[in-house]
């Protein structure tokens, strides 16, 4: 098996180098050595091996991937920011091999038809990119069998545990703020609705990140030789003559080769791919003079190419959640498992199906009414007009229900809890991640941009988005209160003031009405508590060069030859889904762009 922690030293050269073993690099190289068995490639990933690691293939497991000693995730601290009442937001992203999709929360949710029509690249439309995301699924849902497909690599269902007394209790609720239950949420069309969750999990219970579905097969099969992959190595920067990619210098990753440091160098005949995901993929480019030249200038790094836009237009989802008390029994959440009050070692003995549970039942799509927009305001009625009006499909926020407490807090009691997530789709803030020396151990200047668009869009919607979901938790009949901590501080006499009941609200509750405190209450929490989705992207944006562009439709490096990237980095504009979808299109898209050129297309 191809499969090493040290690269042997026999192997000097190889036909493709892809730097990164993530959710899309694992695509590429599965796809690539699948179109020709006798083409040489390389995949040198940063984290160590995920084959049959039981808190992969698990997804019940999903939480330790976020803990502060988590193994299989690097943290990335931002600076601190006036936005966000002081505080460095942490952004965590996969290092190990299948990146995002061996850590993620597995929640199958696609784009919508005007986000990819958006990105304005030949190409790339959403007529263009739908045989992609059907290839890559087979699909055990509900809808339009003309949306979906049925015999891709990666399996969508519902897994293991489903039609819980809370995902019915939610879908009445929302039913009764307004909104109907949508069978196919996922159709690139649909909104203003809920659905019961889809997952990245198969029918009987294990996760379907890409290493175990495109990579793996490969290296156990006996048929394809040439696919190489080294893990736990880190790569340093690409090696350039004449404007052409030949190469890379990579160096054990040094948390886990402690006396191993010494850099290595591997030639590359025909192709050079970076898959190092929003963060790293700027990173290397920036290390091996590829960048803004002021910017290189101060790290130290000698200017090979002036790039502006390596780094800049930082995008993530930004996530507010918010925890409920319910009377719901242990055996209706999965607050016991994921607070570890039962081992993994019993669950795995008694094969529970939690292992094949990642706790989110239902995910929605929602927009605000005419009147509700106007009641946000003249600078925001604008930027709804320009942005939203016309685009009936656009979402303004994603909002899940999660079977369980959701998050880290050993001052809450034990108890059975419900919460909802809530994430701004299109955030108008930008931010950026640049480097600020030679070395990969040189810290990042990482800035997330959270909330720091002008007029406070991106704030906004979040107020907007707390009151629509506090009125949905309220009327589920095994609500019993807010836990008060996760919530803004409301007054006693507020008509928000969080509350403890032991019965359900009346049917006919009326809706909570908020004074401009209780509005500045709600703005000043969200800036202490507003987080990362994990949804990191935009860093080497596919546009036109003088639009800050970094690579062209066919994903290559401008200015370069044999240079490509094939991740996250390279989303123009954002998507109103969780983006493992899209980072698993933007593979199997760019494995098909990279087979062409390289004239595999007929063998």
């Amino acid at each position: 098996m191809g499969l090493h922690s040290q690269l042997p030293r026999e192997i000097e050269e190889v036909d493709v180098i892809i730097a990164g073993g993530g959710t899309t690099g694992c695509i590429v190289a599965g796809r690539l050595a699948e179109a020709d068995p006798n083409l040489s490639i390389l995949v040198i990933e940063h984290g160590a091996n995920n084959f049959n690691d039981p808190t992969i293939i698990h997804p019940g497991f999903w939480l330790r991937h976020i803990m502060p000693d988590s193994k299989t995730a690097a943290v990335h601290t931002a600076k601190k920011s006036d936005y966000l009442a002081g505080r460095e937001v942490t952004v965590p992203v996969g290092r190990i091999l299948g990146g995002g999709s061996s850590i993620n929360f597995m929640t199958y949710t696609r784009g919508q038809r005007s986000d990819f029509n958006h990105w304005k690249m030949p190409g790339w439309k959403a007529d263009d990119m739908l045989p992609y995301l059907r290839k890559l699924e087979t699909y055990h849902g509900k809808g339009d069998k003309d949306r979906h497909g049925y015999e891709g690599p990666i399996h969508v269902s519902r897994g293991l545990i489903h039609d819980t007394k809370a995902g019915d209790d939610f879908i009445q609720a929302v039913n009764k703020v307004g909104w109907p239950e949508i069978e196919d949420l996922q159709s690139l069309d649909a909104v203003n609705g809920a659905q019961r969750i889809l997952r990245y999990i198969s029918p009987d219970g294990k996760r379907q990140d890409t290493a175990h579905q495109y990579l793996h097969p490969r290296l156990q099969d006996g048929k394809h030789p040439n696919l190489h992959v080294v893990v736990e190595s880190q790569v340093v920067r690409i090696l350039v003559e004449d404007k052409t990619a030949n190469g890379v210098v990579f160096t054990p990753n040094s948390e886990l080769h402690l006396r191993e440091r010494q850099e290595r160098l591997v030639k590359a005949r025909k192709l050079v791919i970076i898959s190092c995901g929003a963060m790293g993929t700027p990173a290397v480019l920036e290390r091996s003079g590829i960048g803004e030249a002021e910017i290189l200038a101060r790290a130290g790094v000698p200017l090979r190419t002036d790039l502006p836009g390596v780094g800049n237009d930082y995008e993530d989802h930004q996530l507010a959640i918010y925890p409920y008390k319910t009377n719901l029994a242990p055996e209706d959440t999965a607050d016991a498992v994921l607070s570890g009050r039962i081992s993994a070692e019993q669950l795995i003995k008694d094969n529970s199906p939690h292992l094949g549970y990642n706790a989110q039942d239902v995910t929605c799509k929602f927009r605000p009414s005419k009147g509700e927009v106007a009641e946000l305001g003249p600078e925001f009625q604008k930027a709804w007009d320009d942005h939203f009006k016309e685009k009936p499909d656009k979402p303004l926020v994603i909002m899940a229900l999660t079977n369980t407490f959701p998050g880290f807090d050993p001052a809450v009691p034990v108890g059975q809890y419900l919460g909802v997530t809530v994430f701004s789709v299109y955030p108008f803030s930008r931010g950026h991640v640049h480097i600020t020396g030679p070395s990969p151990g040189d810290p990042l200047d990482f800035d997330t941009g959270f909330f720091a668009d002008r007029n406070a869009i991106d704030l906004k919607k979040h107020v907007w988005a707390y009151k629509k979901q506090r009125e949905i938790m309220r009327r589920l009949n095994t609500y019993r209160g807010e836990v008060a901590s996760w919530h803004p501080p409301f007054p006693p006499n507020s008509d928000a003031v969080c509350i403890e009941t032991n019965t359900p609200l009346p049917h006919d509750v009326r809706n909570i009405v908020y004074t401009a405190e209780d509005d500045r209450l709600i703005e000043q929490f969200l800036r202490e508590r507003i987080g990362t989705t994990w949804h990191s992207l935009g860093t080497c944006k596919m546009a036109p060069r003088e639009e800050r562009g970094v690579v062209d439709a066919s994903l290559g490096v401008y200015g370069f030859q044999k240079l490509k990237i094939a991740d996250l980095s390279i989303v123009p504009h954002n998507v109103a889904a969780n983006t493992n979808n899209t980072a698993l299109a933007v593979g199997e898209k760019a494995a098909d762009i990279f087979i062409e050129e390289l004239g595999l297309k007929n063998q």
